[in-house]
């Protein structure tokens, strides 16, 4: 099983530095509450790193753009998916907008079911 994380935001460097602008000026109205959570204005959190990288699950993270073209699907985003055969909706964007900071998605993400942290 995997888990496929799909920002609300596209590729590239020029659509970073504009995210990067808006976060910092109108965070209120930034579209994405997973870029929110995981990345500070220009950077990925360090708490979020670590967890990612001492995780046992299996993690993908994509842009829009990316995910669109490499599984030839959509949803409404962002959006965290669990990928086995089939792709699945295990965190809504209602539901990433009710996170209220990286430590709980990091636990939420933890206790997610078949997930191999356990």
């Amino acid at each position: 099983m995997k888990l496929v994380f799909v920002y609300n935001a596209e590729s590239g460097w020029l659509n970073a530095l504009k995210d990067a602008i808006h976060k910092t000026f109108k965070p209120s109205s930034y579209p994405c509450s997973l870029c929110a959570l995981t990345y500070g204005s220009v950077s990925e959190k360090n708490v979020w790193r670590s967890f990612r990288q001492l995780s046992k699950i299996d993690m993908e993270f994509l842009h829009i753009d990316e995910f669109e073209n490499k599984y030839q699907q959509n949803f409404k985003y962002p959006v965290v998916l669990q990928h086995h055969e089939i792709l699945e909706v295990v965190l809504t964007p209602q539901q990433l907008d009710q996170i209220d900071s990286v430590e709980t998605l990091m636990e939420t993400v933890a206790n997610l079911p078949d997930s191999d942290s356990h």
